[in-house]
């Protein structure tokens, strides 16, 4: 496949503009109309499923704001404004996002990383590919870290709202993951958002509204984002990616709606010989109960970063519904490899009615305690263990 050499090296000038928002476009129209009627919210709150584009719709919706030669659907792309917003340096954007802080280091603000984030953001945005936490903190050589916004961050976002405006039609505030906000500055912030400065939007993104503190989420204009098509995914896979058309449309298909996967599917794809390999081993462990191989397993699971361990979770969960899947004996529904396809012939009578939710949910349950930081070996060597019970059903 050709798109691993794209996805490395390909350059492209366009910055978060609403055309590099992939899908959506329901929401695009709400958010260009009512701009330009000039019915500006004080503050939304952009919701959406990871890799669905919250982050890219926001920013689009903050540069459209203040672009002064915006057309019908987007930002000019060349004026003052616009040219700010691509260095990620426009005096009246303001950001937080989550962070974290090291004894070695005297970092307690987002301003203190803001160095690092242009430089993250300019990466992401330049090559077009979504992002999240994780890569954020991967970026920072912190996969390990919990990163929150802190609680000091609520002072330096109220003395940025103090100040005059300098330029700009709207002044910015960009809250990403609200979620993660410590919960004394999340309340600190109620009133700021509920009654901001003139002329002052608040634009959050978060991909776990629930986790969001409900008095932020009441006091926000709500902007859904739906699961990306399928189709659309597939047609920017190839038309940007240069991937192969079969590819394309598997490659859409599992990623359930999700542009980030996607691209993890496309950059990851030569780890799924490893993956296949490593699930077949803990399979065959849970099979005959040994308890041995399962503790190297985990051994082997733990190198691994989290990154690399929530792959290899997604990989075992996509494995099991496949082979679900494979004994309806409709070929049409089933997106694997040869390889894969070569050992479901042999596994897939294991993975049945009575077992098959059973599975997922531990396999789900691991990527949840991966994501949370805990103990690699025990979630690997638990999960090891479950899976002996539940695959002899």
């Amino acid at each position: 496949m050709t798109g691993l050499h794209y996805f490395c090296q390909v350059i492209i000038n366009d910055r978060m503009f609403f055309k590099d928002v992939i899908g959506q476009d329901d929401q695009k129209k709400l958010l260009t109309v009512t701009a330009r009627k000039g019915l500006i919210p004080h503050a939304r709150l952009f919701c959406g499923a990871e890799g669905t584009g919250a982050f890219q719709l926001a920013f689009a919706y903050a540069r459209y704001l203040n672009c002064t030669d915006r057309n019908e659907d987007d930002s000019c792309g060349k004026c003052h404004s616009c040219l700010q917003y691509n260095e990620i340096a426009h005096p009246d954007l303001h950001f937080a996002f989550p962070m974290i802080t090291l004894k070695s280091s005297k970092k307690e603000v987002c301003d203190d990383y803001i160095t690092e984030w242009r430089a993250f953001l300019k990466d992401r945005i330049t090559q077009k590919t979504y992002f999240t936490v994780d890569s954020w903190l991967t970026y920072l050589g912190a996969e390990k870290k919990k990163a929150i916004i802190y609680a000091a961050e609520s002072e330096k976002i109220m003395k940025k709202m103090n100040l005059r405006i300098y330029e700009a039609a709207f002044r910015v505030l960009f809250i990403w993951a609200p979620d993660r906000m410590h919960e004394s500055c999340a309340n600190k912030l109620l009133k700021l958002i509920e009654e901001p400065p003139t002329r002052t939007a608040i634009l959050m993104v978060t991909d776990n509204p629930d986790k969001t503190l409900g008095t932020i989420v009441s006091r926000s204009q709500l902007i859904r984002l739906r699961p990306i098509q399928s189709d659309i995914i597939a047609g920017v896979l190839k038309n940007q990616w240069h991937v192969q058309d079969e590819d394309a449309r598997s490659i859409a298909h599992l990623s359930g709606g999700n542009y980030f996967k996607a691209l993890e599917l496309l950059a990851v794809e030569n780890d799924n010989c490893y993956f296949l390999e490593q699930f077949k081993a803990m399979m065959r462990n849970g099979w005959t109960r040994n308890v041995v191989a399962m503790k190297d397993f985990s051994e082997e699971m733990a190198s691994l970063g989290p990154e690399k361990q929530k792959n290899f979770l997604s990989f075992c969960q996509r494995q099991i519904r496949e082979n679900f899947i494979n004994c309806l004996d409709e070929p049409k529904l089933n997106y694997m490899s040869k390889e894969e396809a070569d050992f479901a012939i042999r596994f897939s009578p294991f993975v049945n009615e009575r077992n098959v939710i059973d599975i997922m949910d531990e396999l789900s349950l691991a990527e949840m305690h991966v994501s949370q930081n805990v103990n690699a070996k025990m979630v690997f060597f638990d999960l090891s263990m479950r899976i002996t019970t539940l695959v002899k059903r």
